[in-house]
């Protein structure tokens, strides 16, 4: 089963050539394109202040960040957790320059060599939506994930957004196939009597409708559900 990890960081300011640093990494697991309940999220003590606007973002205060282990006491963890995974960053080129300053501070291999591979939802998504707001609000809105919470910029919050974004942006890359569990001999399902089985029919509530047709709304922003030009096409052909 694949392993994916959605990553993100929170940082002091924007070039860490001039000396900031990360002040926060989190990343959340998925199994199989599911969150497995795995999560990985640390705060560090960036032994500097933030930028003014970059506090404004993440609103994470010198004070607070004070009693917070360094990016040393972290590393360890977080390679760990990635390891062997393909992560998955939004902007990723951002936050993986962060973490091969850290990394080389520490004398480590770049962040790269840690992982299997690294993807960045930004590119995939300017390659769905040229032309348009990719930032991981607009996507959120696009693709009508709730994200009223996300009053700051949390690393651990951000990533738990990505992870659905993700989902969304790559929907039609995996197959449909339901894992039934155990297989048969050469990798088949192994047979089995259905014939006395009777399914009970569960209409779906009002609720259920209106969520069935929200999915639907933002399919129609994402591009349009494919089979509405098929419908009209089998319709006309009655």
């Amino acid at each position: 089963m694949s392993r994916q990890v959605i990553l993100d960081t929170e940082t002091t300011g924007l070039n860490p050539a001039a000396g900031d640093r990360i002040i926060e990494v989190a990343g959340v697991e998925l199994l199989g394109r599911r969150p497995s309940g795995r999560h990985f999220q640390r705060y560090v003590n960036p032994l500097r202040s933030s930028h003014p606007d970059a506090l404004r973002v993440h609103g994470l205060t010198d004070e607070f960040l004070s009693g917070m282990p360094e990016f040393r006491s972290i590393v360890d963890e977080l390679l760990e957790f990635v390891r062997g995974a393909e992560v998955i960053i939004h902007n990723a080129a951002f936050d993986v320059t962060f973490l091969d300053a850290e990394l080389e501070r520490l004398q480590l291999p770049p962040f790269a060599s840690h992982c299997a591979a690294i993807t960045d939802t930004l590119a995939l998504a300017r390659q769905q939506f040229p032309g348009k707001f990719n930032s991981l609000d607009a996507l959120c809105k696009r693709f009508g994930v709730d994200n009223t919470r996300r009053t700051l910029h949390g690393a651990l919050l951000d990533a738990e957004l990505l992870a659905e974004v993700y989902v969304w942006l790559t929907r039609g890359q995996d197959s449909l196939a339901i894992d039934l569990g155990d297989t048969g001999r050469g990798g088949e399902q192994a047979p089995q009597d259905l014939s006395g089985l009777r399914l009970r029919v569960q209409r779906a509530s009002e609720h259920e409708l209106r969520e069935h047709d929200a999915i639907l709304r933002a399919l129609d922003k994402a591009g349009g559900a494919v089979w509405k030009p098929r419908l009209a096409g089998a319709a006309a052909d009655e």
